[in-house]
């Protein structure tokens, strides 16, 4: 489960100056909610060790410790933070709604974010709010991993293929038996069939391009 927090606060300045001093006939109470709604105080009010920057510099030393991260951003900030986080650490992220970061109901959000917090919920919608962020970040990372694992497959059958026809027109040999050609090739070299294949492309290709350079 969660235990600690990395805050991105682009709007911690403008909270800071909203919790100023109050000015006579303003009502005491107004400060005490301001500071009650700003996300570092609601995370460590329940008991979540916690760290705020706004900088990518230091958001780089900080993600380490960090179990999630919590992006108090404007909308057009939001990919461009997740990108900066994920490239370090993957880990859950997770994006503050309040009337700083979400002005208008015209906003998008990215499909990139695991889960929404906001000063109005209370602990438990909060604590609820965290398990289905975890498990979105579990499904999101597995289906990211099982699409790398496709493309790669994909990427290997078409140098498999490129080679294969390489080996058919070079030997005479059907596709099947180049195909059996590279599979023992690959075990002779202990190597991958795609590997095997890959070289076999590139190095057709440079005595292709040789050819044509002293025609």
């Amino acid at each position: 489960m969660l235990q600690s927090f990395l805050i991105i606060d682009e709007f911690d300045k403008v909270r800071s100056t909203s919790n100023l001093p109050l000015r006579s006939g303003t009502k005491p109470g107004l400060a005490l909610a301001r500071k009650e709604s700003v996300p570092e105080q609601i995370l460590m009010d329940m008991g979540f060790r916690v760290q705020t920057t706004s900088s990518a510099k230091e958001m780089g030393l900080l993600i380490g410790k960090a179990d999630a991260a919590l992006l108090c951003v404007g909308p057009d900030q939001v990919e461009g933070w997740r990108k900066r986080v994920l490239a370090v650490r993957s880990l859950p992220v997770l994006w503050w709604c309040d009337q700083d970061t979400f002005p208008s109901n015209e906003c998008k959000m990215d499909p990139g974010i695991d889960g929404l917090m906001g000063p109005s919920m209370s602990a438990l919608e909060i604590h609820c709010t965290l398990l289905l962020s975890v498990n979105h970040y579990f499904q999101r990372t597995e289906w990211q991993q099982e699409r790398e694992q496709l493309l790669s497959r994909l990427e290997e059958r078409k140098w498999i293929d490129q080679a294969k026809s390489i080996l058919s027109e070079v030997k005479g040999i059907s596709e099947a038996e180049a195909y059996e050609f590279l599979r023992k090739q690959a075990m002779n070299e202990r190597k991958r069939m795609a590997d095997v294949a890959t070289s076999i492309v590139k190095v057709y290709q440079l005595l292709q391009d040789n050819k044509g350079g002293h025609k």
